[in-house]
């Protein structure tokens, strides 16, 4: 079993992923567009270069979207990514916050070295997270 995340946006699902494959090394594995697809003709004109399916790796997950119109931006579910230095998560906060809106900056915390929330201009949540590391951690995480 696997679980993946899907992604409704309104009107900018080409441009988030083209930003998320530039800005997070992720890698699209798929974009279509409606006036590719099956139904192409009988589409209205300017639905022809919306996002009907679109598939992006980063890192080790798989994130897929679409352009649904009058979709509303994402309310309480966070796309987490994990990130493995405080450079990383500081780089990372800087250009998802970027025109975006931000829950809680990025910050030292109990749990983390750095930890932020935020929603970035294309309407997707995010919680960045470089975890704080101690021996016992470290230890438990090695095979």
């Amino acid at each position: 079993m696997k679980l993946d995340i899907y992604v409704n946006y309104a009107g900018n699902c080409e441009q988030a992923f083209r930003f998320y494959e530039q800005e997070l090394d992720g890698k699209i594995t798929m974009m279509m567009k409606h006036g590719h697809g099956p139904n192409a003709a009988n589409l209205p004109a300017d639905q022809a270069n919306a996002i009907l399916h679109a598939r992006i790796e980063i890192g080790n997950t798989v994130v897929m979207g679409a352009d649904i119109p009058k979709s509303e931006p994402m309310r309480s579910a966070y796309l987490t990514l994990t990130l493995d230095t405080e450079a990383e998560a500081e780089r990372v906060y800087a250009v998802l916050s970027e025109g975006g809106q931000i829950f809680m900056k990025m910050e030292k915390t109990f749990f983390a070295n750095r930890f932020a929330m935020l929603r970035d201009r294309f309407g997707a949540s995010w919680m960045l997270l470089h975890e704080a590391r101690t021996a016992s951690s470290a230890q438990s995480r090695s095979p």
